[in-house]
């Protein structure tokens, strides 16, 4: 989606409890998240590559803006959603792009989720120890 004030295009990227709404648009390479430097807000550099990744795929690292709104989740989840996001708005503003992202496998949404934890036991799987006597 083409936001009209702001001539931005607009994505929403999810994983986990994490959600990411991304906008990029032609410029320097800024990446700004939440009002802070990726590097900055991420912290790990491995979080930092992997919300990055459509961008290096891509080839487009410094030549596009981003600015991103990150909620829920933890930072692993939110780098996921970030990418998710990247990628999604980045076939957007390139429909040729989809095959290169599709082969990285960067516009699948990861679906899986923490399984809630069960009454009468420790955890969602996990069961209390038994005792025949």
């Amino acid at each position: 989606m083409i936001d009209k004030n702001t001539n931005e295009i607009v994505a929403l990227g999810r994983r986990k409890r994490a959600s990411a709404r991304v906008r990029i648009k032609p410029g320097t390479g800024l990446f700004i998240v939440n009002g802070r430097p990726v590097d900055e807000y991420l912290a790990r550099e491995t979080l930092v590559q992997m919300a990055e990744l459509p961008l290096v795929t891509a080839g487009l690292r410094d030549s596009i803006d981003v600015r991103a709104r990150c909620a829920g989740g933890g930072l692993a989840g939110q780098a996921g959603a970030l990418s998710l996001g990247i990628a999604r708005a980045l076939v957007e503003k390139d429909e040729e792009l989809r095959t290169t992202m599709r082969g990285k496998d960067l516009l699948t949404r990861d679906a899986r989720e923490v399984e809630r934890k069960k009454y009468g036991q420790p955890g969602a799987r996990k069961r209390f120890q038994f005792s025949k006597r």
